[in-house]
């Protein structure tokens, strides 16, 4: 393995910082660095709001179930999906655009994602450490409003950026012949790699929390998977522009 690599199999999420002050010119090189991802017919949907003030700070903690990092990171950042800059495109040439198409929510979603992702691979490379917030969707129409988001622009998540206070594991990913297939789709044999990889993730619970959570990787999802997920988002998203054919 080559050191890019090396950074991105040794990722971990982490929610506790130094009280260390990140550079803000450090933020603005990754987010320079978020800039150069790979952006669908190059549309660069994403936006990026950091957020400072303590008060909103502490409002967006609350949208996301109160994850006290969301207010006390030294850095939080939320990624927007933002096709408005491109109705104000189609303008500036006197063309109307039509807007609402599944393809781009699409095209801006998947946008914010690479671009996030470059953005945190880059603070972790500097030294910093991270963590996304998809839990702002919580109460989206909350975090909308705080953050003055138009329409045709909504909030995909946050995240959280800092110098690390912890050093937990790496937590343990599928099994490679589960994710990589060759020629077509083919799951045979995958649950019983599941059930060994299910045992790796319990004893990486144990470890990691002194034996209180005992909790494998498919009971996780089993037990995620029968409830309803935020089933407010498709009206949300319909009253944005979004979704609408």
């Amino acid at each position: 393995m080559n050191s890019t690599m090396k950074l991105l199999q040794s990722h971990r999420s982490i929610r506790k910082f130094e009280e260390t002050p990140v550079e803000q010119s450090l933020i603005e090189a990754c987010i320079q660095s978020g800039q150069a991802a790979a952006t669908s017919s190059f549309i660069q949907a994403c936006t990026v709001i950091q957020v400072t003030d303590p008060q909103t700070r502490a409002k967006l903690c609350e949208c996301a179930a109160g994850q006290i990092y969301v207010k006390e990171s030294p850095v939080f950042l939320v990624f927007c999906a933002d096709m408005m800059r491109h109705r104000g495109a189609c303008e500036m040439h006197g063309s109307p655009m039509l807007y609402g198409f599944t393809e781009q929510f699409l095209t801006a979603s998947l946008d914010c994602a690479l671009f996030a992702q470059n953005v945190l691979i880059a603070a972790e490379s500097s030294g910093l450490g991270g963590c996304y917030i998809g839990a702002i969707r919580n109460k989206i129409a909350v975090a909308d409003n705080l953050l003055g988001l138009p329409d045709l622009v909504y909030p995909v998540f946050g995240m959280c950026l800092g110098y690390p206070a912890q050093n937990p594991e790496i937590k343990p990913r599928l099994p490679l012949d589960v994710v990589l297939k060759q020629e077509k789709y083919d799951d045979d044999g995958d649950q019983a790699l599941i059930r060994d990889y299910d045992e790796r993730v319990r004893n990486y619970y144990k470890t990691r929390t002194g034996g209180t959570k005992d909790n494998s990787w498919s009971e996780q999802i089993s037990d995620m998977l029968v409830k309803e997920a935020r089933p407010h988002m498709l009206d949300f998203l319909k009253s944005k522009g979004f979704l609408l054919k």
